[in-house]
């Protein structure tokens, strides 16, 4: 996976692009996808739990933004249409198979490792650990809204957009679900 930044396109250069590669033009997709590629596999990995599985999801996805390309009508943003096809990949691998092994935590660093000493660092990546551990417990529907409300920043009309549903659907889960980590979290204490 890239890993430089998420940057998205301009729109002029993605609204070029997409009209681009919606004609055929597989080299402007894979411009498309190179500026969303880290985004997506980050979300992936946030829901999935393990680098094999994120690849996974974000490979579909990618193949099936580009078999549905056409038919992508610009209603939303394209960066929320591929969260919501990354998102529904990642749904369908953990309908698939329930991934075994947790987020390992030197996937997420803290973004000034040098501002804390050995030991603050330790415990930092143990909190991390812990919390990714606890997202991992949680049901599909409500470890989605986690990653792309809490993680990801997502306003909840984004998440509604991304997730096809309510936005009261998505409060009700995210509420839930932050009620289940807090007290994942605190039975960890």
């Amino acid at each position: 996976m890239s890993s430089e930044a998420a940057t998205p396109a301009t729109a002029p250069d993605e609204r070029y692009l997409l009209r681009a590669a919606r004609r055929g033009d597989l080299e402007a997709f894979g411009t498309l996808m190179r500026h969303y590629e880290t985004t997506m596999y980050r979300v992936a990995l946030r829901m999935l739990g393990t680098p094999a599985d994120a690849e996974d999801a974000v490979q579909e996805a990618m193949v099936r933004a580009w078999r549905s390309l056409r038919r992508y009508r610009g209603d939303a943003a394209l960066s929320t249409w591929l969260y919501r096809i990354t998102t529904n990949c990642c749904l369908t691998l953990i309908e698939r198979r329930r991934p075994t092994t947790p987020l390992d935590d030197e996937h997420h660093h803290d973004h000034h490792p040098e501002r804390l000493d050995p030991a603050d660092r330790l415990e930092q990546r143990e909190s991390m650990r812990q919390l990714l551990q606890a997202i991992d417990g949680l049901p599909p529907e409500q470890r989605a809204v986690v990653v792309l409300r809490d993680l990801e920043g997502l306003s909840y009309d984004e998440v509604a957009d991304v997730l096809e549903v309510s936005l009261a659907a998505v409060k009700g889960r995210l509420h839930r679900a932050r009620l289940r980590l807090a007290d994942e979290l605190e039975g960890l204490r």
